[in-house]
């Protein structure tokens, strides 16, 4: 199942880009689920090969996943890969193209593929996939109003 989520932004690529692997912007765009993020290194921005782990409260539930930055191609491109976590696979695009120096263009593209059978794809597609392209709405929403005040 593929959700892509457009967002223009009215700032710079670059400053999008390195919002977007900031872990504690991502943990704080979504204050409703409790979400915390620890880093394998320790640091607070991503980088290529780094991992997250996120743990937070969705549908009442505790959830945990961990992720590996796979891609990383400063200002326009990264992509995230669940290592462990609820889905069967999770891949996550993001792309970041200026549409002049100071307006990007942002673009998530989550793919998942549910963890069982039959019925867990129904559910996704039904129940799932609306929730988490709210999710992906909100925290992009969040990234553009933390670049634009910025004040790059």
């Amino acid at each position: 199942m593929l959700i892509e989520v457009v967002t223009v932004v009215d700032a710079p690529a670059a400053v999008v880009f390195d919002l977007e692997l900031d872990v504690d912007v991502h943990a704080a765009s979504l204050p409703g689920s409790g979400e915390t993020a620890t880093t394998s290194t320790g640091s607070r921005h991503l980088g290529p090969g780094d991992e997250v782990t996120f743990r937070a409260r969705h549908f009442g539930v505790r959830w945990r996943t961990t992720s590996r930055v796979t891609a990383h191609e400063r200002p326009h491109r990264f992509v995230d890969e669940q290592v462990r976590g609820p889905f069967r696979s999770l891949h996550h695009e993001h792309l970041f193209e200026a549409v002049t120096a100071q307006r990007t263009r942002m673009t998530d593209r989550l793919s998942i593929t549910a963890p069982a059978d039959l019925l867990s794809e129904v559910v996704a597609h039904l129940v799932l996939a609306p929730y988490l392209r709210r999710l992906l709405r909100r925290r992009a929403a969040h990234i553009a109003r933390a670049a634009e005040s910025a004040g790059w």
